[in-house]
């Protein structure tokens, strides 16, 4: 989800409405992918980082949200699409913590698609968190230092439920994942597009899609062995969209 300034200033517009169209663009993407038949979608909203802006932008960000949140909602719910956001909330005002939880409690029965809004969200952040949470549980005795494995350590990260990515898209021209889902995107596939957010539509999404399909997925096999493997899946079903710190 990056470019939204880039977009507004090419436009000839204030950066806030890059912003605004960037958000009409998310809808229309969640749905698109709904109908192809995406299980998980994970879009980066607002990164750790994104704190470091211009004060006024980061509060018509956050209004933005607010917004969002309340007027998506019930259609999430129609569309039997299940939201949750992901990140440190600690830092977000209460009248925004409040408007996720109203969003997340309405939709949590939803199963046709998973939607992560990943808000005040980082990589490094996840990791972290999920170190002390296993820290705490040897401390507590609950967990022995040769029971941490790999997957013991997913389970303590944000999106500890879910499969990892099997695709990763970012737009903007940026070939860097910028501080995110660094733990979940060891093995995703990697799509870049010089389209800046407000400029990804479906015909772009399909893009992407297609070029996954042509990939051979190897997961440290050999291409001989990935090709007597039986695949039927062609269509990634988990899916993260990247929006860097500052560089839209």
């Amino acid at each position: 989800m990056d470019g939204n300034g880039r977009w507004a200033n090419a436009q000839g517009k204030v950066r806030v409405k890059g912003h605004k169209k960037g958000m009409d663009v998310a809808r229309e993407t969640v749905e698109n992918c709904a109908r192809a038949g995406v299980k998980v979608l994970t879009l980066f909203a607002f990164s750790s980082e994104n704190w470091k802006r211009p004060e006024d932008e980061v509060s018509y960000l956050m209004g933005l949200f607010i917004e969002g949140l309340s007027r998506e909602a019930k259609s999430l719910l129609k569309n039997n699409i299940k939201i949750q956001v992901i990140g440190e909330r600690s830092q977000l005002s209460k009248k925004l913590q409040k408007a996720i939880h109203k969003a997340e409690q309405l939709t949590q029965g939803c199963d046709q698609m998973v939607l992560n809004i990943a808000t005040n969200y980082g990589g490094r952040w996840d990791i972290v968190n999920a170190t002390k949470n296993i820290a705490k549980q040897v401390l507590e005795g609950t967990l022995s230092l040769d029971d941490i494995d790999e997957q013991g350590f997913s389970d303590n990260t944000c999106l500890s439920d879910l499969a990892d990515p099997d695709l990763f898209i970012r737009t903007g021209g940026e070939h860097r994942i910028s501080n995110f889902l660094i733990w979940q995107l060891a093995y995703s596939e990697l799509y870049f597009t010089d389209l800046l957010w407000p400029d990804f539509n479906k015909d772009a999404l399909e893009d992407a899609f297609f070029a996954y399909s042509s990939r051979q997925r190897r997961f440290g096999q050999t291409g001989e062995q990935v090709i007597s493997r039986v695949t039927s899946q062609k269509m990634p079903q988990n899916i993260s969209h990247v929006k860097t710190k500052g560089e839209d």
